[in-house]
């Protein structure tokens, strides 16, 4: 059993801002598999389906950002699910926007919604970072919880697409093929 989980904030106020990357991602993935996010338990919001024969849960932690591990723990715990089986998709201020980083595990950076997870599963699991890039002259919060610009969301529509397609191709095949697949930097 396989866990992608999408990070963001619930909430109408949080759609389209460029922390929510993680559950736009997600949305397509679901979208694509044809999988209803429509469960509601571990503080998530979820669908699954099946992949190479594995059952996949697609999460939304409802938790909000900084507390996305609580609501991961508790399903990790409640299915016995091996850490390494949980793949997270989420926002990235330091990498540019339309780059696209895949990594077997690592720290958490500057990322609360990560550090979170960390705290409440581990740190072996593979993540799917999606570059937003950074305002030096903006607050970072401000920034994170900002809506995309036209420019931006047209760069970043064909990541999340990809970042989507990494999550199964982990699943499907493994990590290392994911990374030499989908990993991409901005031209």
């Amino acid at each position: 059993m396989y866990i992608i989980a999408g990070l963001g904030n619930p909430g109408r106020e949080y759609a389209g801002t460029r922390h929510n990357v993680g559950f736009d991602t997600l949305d397509m993935l679901a979208e694509k598999y044809k999988v209803q996010l429509n469960k509601l338990k571990f503080n998530s919001v979820y669908g699954e389906t099946t992949v190479n024969g594995e059952k996949v849960m697609l999460v939304k932690p409802v938790t909000y950002m900084n507390r996305s591990g609580v609501a991961i723990g508790e399903i990790i715990k409640f299915y016995k699910i091996p850490e390494e089986n949980l793949i997270v998709i989420y926002d990235d201020i330091d990498i540019p926007v339309g780059t696209l980083r895949i990594r077997p595990h690592g720290s958490s950076g500057t990322h609360n919604g990560m550090k979170s997870i960390i705290q409440h599963v581990g740190n072996n699991f593979p993540r799917i970072r999606i570059g937003i890039g950074r305002n030096a002259d903006m607050d970072l919060a401000d920034y994170v919880l900002q809506k995309f610009g036209a420019d931006d969301r047209v760069k970043l529509l064909p990541v999340m697409e990809k970042a989507g397609s990494a999550a199964i191709e982990i699943i499907e095949k493994d990590i290392d093929s994911a990374m030499q697949k989908y990993n991409i930097k901005t031209p």
